[in-house]
């Protein structure tokens, strides 16, 4: 009878211990993805990137995979949340370009201002072989895999409290507030202004309290952070595009399985649309520009005006490419540039 007993015991231990290992099997693998913003998917294209991120993977993983948003910066500045995707803690970040410059400087490449005469130009050349390229020797030198380049809210334009910009003259001693990337702070440079990075979460009060005068980023951005309140004239100067840089843990996608892996890939080139369509609209209604003019004085440059911006900033960007990054960057600068020229000719 004892003996039965024992067997009996050592019956059920063995049938907690599978239950044990089915029910571990079946927990979700946990995927952390954070950004900057708040998760405003309607106002905001990373929120948007984000939440249709978590949709995708959840649904077609039969929720395998369960996506974690964590917005507004929750998990520390730039710097140290990208840290937090090298090490696996957190699994994915949608980076500025900003962000992305610390690990891997050559992005600075496609700061290049004036590179784009339109955005159907941009994507096809982020979405291209010049993308997966750059994607590839991100990996290859920071541990982040790229996902995709996503929409960061479209061409940058000038903004400042002081006076209307119209020509590079116009900036003469203007404190304008830029990113932490070499290039943005030469174009203002170039323009005859004093650039000055700051971090994000500090721009309005700067502006507000006259640390800086100005700002550049796209009308979605400025609209998002109420700039509008702290700042008088605008110039739609559409100087640069500046994509946010999508990574994620390469030890973390490594581990996956390959279906797993295909639905992230599938969701993140999802999401990158749902971005972009975002931002398009955004710009196209009373979101968009409608909200700087009811506050700000916005001026359009002529062509003519135009030419002289390009003139003060393209060779100084170019010179300043081949100054600080050496012969890669020039091969990267020429790589860009012959990408930008092949998608220009697809869509005349």
């Amino acid at each position: 009878m004892k003996h039965i007993k024992t067997v009996i015991v050592l019956a059920l231990g063995v049938l907690m211990l599978f239950g044990a290992v089915d029910a571990f099997a079946q927990s979700p693998i946990v995927l952390r993805l954070a950004h900057l913003n708040a998760q405003q998917p309607f106002e905001i294209p990373s929120a948007a990137m984000a939440a249709v991120f978590k949709a995708s993977v959840e649904a077609n993983s039969n929720n395998q995979i369960r996506v974690d948003i964590y917005d507004s910066g929750q998990l520390g500045a730039e710097r140290e949340t990208m840290i937090q995707v090298q090490g696996n803690i957190v699994q994915s970040y949608i980076a500025s370009s900003g962000g992305m410059a610390t690990f891997y400087p050559m992005i600075d490449v496609l700061n290049m201002p004036f590179a784009f005469s339109n955005y159907n130009v941009a994507y096809e050349v982020y979405d291209g072989p010049f993308g997966q390229a750059l994607a590839e020797d991100i990996r290859s030198k920071t541990r982040m895999r790229v996902l995709g380049f996503g929409e960061s809210g479209g061409f940058f334009i000038l903004t400042n409290s002081r006076r209307p910009v119209r020509s590079p003259a116009d900036m003469r001693g203007l404190r304008i507030r830029t990113m932490t990337v070499p290039s943005h702070q030469e174009i203002i440079r170039a323009l005859g202004g004093s650039a000055t990075p700051i971090a994000w979460a500090e721009v309005y009060t700067s502006l507000q309290t006259g640390v800086v005068d100005g700002q550049m980023n796209p009308v979605s951005i400025t609209t998002m952070a109420s700039f509008q309140e702290v700042q008088r004239y605008g110039t739609l100067t559409n100087h640069i595009y500046a994509p946010y840089v999508w990574v994620i843990s390469d030890s973390f996608y490594n581990r996956l399985s390959r279906d797993h892996q295909r639905i992230i890939e599938n969701a993140a080139r999802e999401a990158i649309l749902a971005g972009r369509g975002l931002s398009r609209i955004i710009d196209s209604t009373e979101k968009g520009l409608p909200v700087l003019t009811a506050r700000m004085e916005i001026y359009t440059p002529t062509a003519a005006e135009m030419r002289a911006f390009r003139s003060a900033t393209v060779p100084a960007a170019r010179e300043f490419i081949s100054r600080t990054y050496g012969r890669e960057g020039e091969e990267w600068m020429n790589r860009f540039t012959r990408a930008i020229e092949e998608a220009e000719r697809k869509f005349q």
